[in-house]
């Protein structure tokens, strides 16, 4: 039987291992390599951000969308970035917390890739 994601440990083994997939896909790979030049901060970032989210211990601040703003993104990455989030998590874990990390990347992409298309479409600088 897996773990369900409890702790920082298993949140830097989800996010360590998600990245680690990313930078070899295909698709993504060099959207990310290209937009990250400090890998060691930007995991450190990730870290806080799903140790926030999915354990309610407040590390991370910030709005994790502009970065992503001007992105040249499409439904298809965030299909890419989806399957392989969730692959992770199956890979490792299991339980109610895995599936709200499931549940919670559904929900950012749905919401990021609407943001991007409303930008993309009308020229405005995003708020947040």
């Amino acid at each position: 039987m897996k773990n369900d994601i409890k702790n920082l440990q298993h949140i830097q083994q989800l996010v360590n291992t998600f990245y680690e997939q990313v930078q070899k896909d295909s698709l993504l790979g060099g959207i990310f390599m290209g937009a990250i030049n400090d890998w060691p901060a930007h995991l450190a970032k990730m870290y806080r951000f799903w140790q926030t989210v999915l354990l309610e211990e407040h590390t991370y601040s910030g709005s994790p969308f502009p970065p992503h703003a001007k992105m040249p993104l499409t439904a298809d990455h965030f299909n890419r970035w989806l399957s392989i989030w969730k692959a992770t998590i199956d890979l490792y874990f299991e339980g109610e917390k895995a599936e709200e990390a499931k549940w919670r990347g559904d929900v950012m992409a749905e919401m990021f890739l609407s943001k991007i298309e409303f930008y993309k479409e009308s020229n405005r600088k995003p708020l947040l």
